[in-house]
């Protein structure tokens, strides 16, 4: 028989706790007053189901029933010694009983309030005549049963029932309704605060996210012509000086802008796909500076597909070029790599040119590389320069779990 009733409480519980979760499942429950608890459950607020499925997490099985026993024992003692204080000549148990009856029922009634604060908040007048009828209803009653226990005749009752009705409607009122009803309204004014500030949040990081779109679309905006207006300026410069590869460079660079147009304009692209047009333009390079260039490129396959910030590889790539080899007398070697590690992706541009001393830091494509990745990644990416000996060494350091 313990056995059916320990296996009932739980299924109901587990009921409960899967309503509190998913209130779409209250209709599933079996009708009666299964079905009646699981619907009061799903009118809940989320905020309310959340903080009950909480509490009742963390009070189920053994848990419940030692807090019980707990409060039982605090609530016999407090009847002992209100007997003791106010009352000698009621009996010890009738002195414990009703202080654990009007104890557990001020609990339950409380913890009713403190999650079903947002119904109780609403209609608080229905909520007291609720409270205060209950109350006389419980206080005539008891009243009634204690005047006939000790012998007295129903005309004594009676005669008496004016006062008790007034009596008990103030102590409910005073001591039971107001003091619950404060609670609910309290709570429910911390809910709407609470509700307000994840509104305002959720705008602002509204706001944020369309800001950081703004600034990204201004930053593309700024590398598509610096790029092409440097690139265009190669092919005059060889035309000037008909250069006998000036047409294979022009049909070169055709090829490359029609292939990474739709790369410009794209937020995020994989590595492999920024390493190929790093590759292109590179290529292009070589036609122009000869064997003045030397380039290598070594992308591992395991991180080809990992997403990266549209650009921002070729704009290293061409600062590598624009600072570092053309200014120098012999030319040089560029290599671009990445590698990871347990917690990052490393992309590193070396240039073997002339070095920090003679590049400037803070042109408009490293500063939009420096913005862009902290529009992207916050503080948890960096852009840093190094001198190389020789050259330059230009690292992007991401967060390989935000990378994957």
């Amino acid at each position: 028989m313990w056995a059916r009733i320990v296996k009932w409480y739980r299924t109901w519980e587990q009921e409960q706790l899967a309503v509190m979760r998913n209130p779409g499942l209250a209709k599933q429950a079996p009708a009666g007053y299964r079905r009646y608890v699981a619907c009061k459950l799903a009118a809940l607020s989320a905020n309310e189901r959340d903080e009950l499925y909480r509490f009742s997490t963390t009070t189920r099985g053994s848990q419940l029933w030692l807090a019980l026993l707990k409060l039982c024992v605090i609530l016999s003692a407090v009847g002992l010694l209100v007997k003791l204080a106010f009352l000698p000549d009621m009996h010890w148990w009738r002195a414990v009983v009703v202080a654990n009856v009007i104890g557990v029922a001020l609990a339950a009634s409380l913890l009713g309030v403190w999650f079903n604060y947002r119904k109780i908040a609403h209609a608080k007048g229905r909520a007291l005549v609720k409270m205060v009828g209950l109350g006389v209803i419980g206080g005539v009653y008891g009243g009634i049963v204690a005047t006939l226990v000790k012998g007295e005749p129903l005309q004594a009752v009676l005669e008496t029932l004016p006062r008790t009705i007034a009596i008990v409607t103030i102590a409910a009122t005073v001591l039971v309704a107001a003091p619950l009803i404060l609670v609910a309204t309290l709570r429910n004014r911390h809910y709407q605060a609470l509700a307000t500030q994840l509104q305002r949040d959720a705008e602002q990081a509204r706001l944020a996210r369309e800001l950081s779109e703004t600034q990204l679309r201004l930053l593309r905006a700024q590398i598509e012509p610096h790029f092409l207006f440097n690139t265009l300026g190669a092919v005059q410069q060889l035309a000037e000086d008909k250069a006998p590869r000036a047409a294979e460079l022009t049909a070169h660079l055709i090829d490359f802008l029609r292939a990474s147009m739709s790369d410009m304009r794209s937020e995020q692209v994989s590595l492999a796909t920024e390493f190929g047009l790093v590759e292109s333009y590179l290529a292009v390079m070589q036609i122009r500076m000869g064997k003045r260039l030397r380039v290598r490129i070594d992308l591992p396959p395991a991180l080809a597909a990992t997403p990266i910030p549209s650009m921002l590889v070729l704009t290293l790539a061409e600062n590598a070029i624009k600072h570092g080899i053309e200014p120098s007398l012999r030319g040089g070697e560029i290599t671009v790599t990445a590698h990871a590690d347990a917690d990052h992706i490393r992309i590193a541009v070396h240039d073997s040119g002339v070095g920090m001393s003679d590049t400037p830091g803070s042109g408009t494509g490293l500063e939009n590389v420096r913005h862009r990745l902290r529009l992207a990644y916050g503080d948890d990416a960096i852009l840093a320069l190094s001198e190389a000996e020789p050259g330059l060494l230009a690292e992007i350091l991401i967060p390989r779990k935000e990378a994957q």
